[in-house]
């Protein structure tokens, strides 16, 4: 089994910066947290996080409450968390609010009576309350979208930029009637990827319109419910910008039932870079979210929070990437 002493030999750092940097002390530098954490993983490390967890009488546990489950940027975000979670010996328990405020509220209920030592959660609406938690003193990280009217560590994405980006490209490439279809007002990334839209639209002098924009739940059956209005309009849209995977499955769907190929009829690109988005005919261009990324960042900002919850609040702002497939340009 190996030891702390392994640790820091791979990592080229003392033994004293090991356990500093393993129990989330704010101390360490974070490119030397990394090279700490990759070490201990390569090696199998885990430290005796359960014992010292006892002595707070807390169990050694992260809960992380995202808001869909089936939704793969959610999955690759709680990947990330556990990757971090595990070099230092704690478990995840996986909660699925799935975009339901109810659900959420039971789950932060149960992350308290069962005492985990910390919570990552991706707030579903303005309805989120986490009072509770701060006021137990709970440590507590917000991924994706910040928390209604709360100060607290917060990991995001500048998707309000990458929808801008996103957009510009579906001009560049010649389209001139982009629409847009969302989620739910009030949905901070919602909200975000609209506003972006909008701002590449005035950049180019292209007058908007509210009739080609659309807001429903982010689900593939609200989003080909959406499309196909937008297709059945007298002026339909000759290209969409769509908030996530899932929409862009039941976007695709709709295309299809209306005998429309994208690119050449439709430019298509959606938010999240998926398995089959590249499998698809034509592959589909995407704003590639760094969902992993997210994840670690937040467990060891998390891990920081439980070893000094006095720490001042900090928010890390993640950039996306466009990767343009065969769905955005014009055959």
């Amino acid at each position: 089994m190996a030891t702390i002493s392994d640790v820091a030999s791979r990592a080229g750092v003392s033994t004293a910066t090991v356990s500093r940097a393993l129990n989330g002390k704010s101390t360490v530098d974070p490119e030397l947290v990394a090279r700490v954490l990759a070490a201990a993983a390569e090696l199998g490390y885990l430290p005796n996080g359960p014992a010292r967890n006892l002595r707070r009488q807390e169990a050694a546990v992260l809960a992380l409450i995202i808001s869909d489950v089936e939704n793969p940027f959610f999955t690759a975000i709680a990947r990330g968390v556990e990757d971090v979670a595990h070099t230092v010996g704690y478990s995840v328990v996986l909660c699925n609010a799935d975009e339901n405020a109810e659900k959420e509220r039971k789950y932060v209920d149960v992350a308290i009576q069962e005492r985990v030592a910390g919570v990552i959660i991706s707030p579903t609406s303005t309805a989120t309350n986490v009072d509770l938690l701060i006021n137990r003193g709970t440590p507590l990280v917000a991924v994706d979208r910040p928390l209604p009217e709360r100060t607290s560590d917060t990991v995001l994405v500048d998707t309000r930029l990458a929808a801008h980006q996103a957009t510009e490209h579906l001009l560049a490439q010649g389209y001139e009637r982009i629409g847009c279809i969302t989620g739910p007002a009030g949905v901070r990334t919602a909200d975000d990827r609209l506003a972006g839209y909008r701002d590449a639209l005035r950049s180019a002098k292209v007058r908007t319109s509210p009739r080609l924009v659309r807001r429903t739940e982010f689900k593939e059956a609200g989003a080909g419910r959406a499309c196909r209005e937008l297709l059945e309009q007298a002026e339909p849209p000759d290209a969409l910008l769509v908030a996530n995977s899932a929409m862009a499955i039941g976007v695709l769907a709709a295309l299809r039932s209306h005998s429309l190929r994208p690119g050449a009829d439709v430019g298509v690109v959606a938010f999240d870079d998926v398995p089959w988005a590249g499998l698809v005919d034509p592959p589909l261009t995407v704003v590639a979210q760094p969902a992993y990324e997210i994840g670690s960042v937040a467990a060891q900002l998390l891990l920081a929070r439980i070893a000094d919850n006095g720490r001042a609040p900090t928010t890390t702002t993640l950039g996306a990437r466009l990767i343009e497939r065969g769905s955005s340009h014009r055959t």
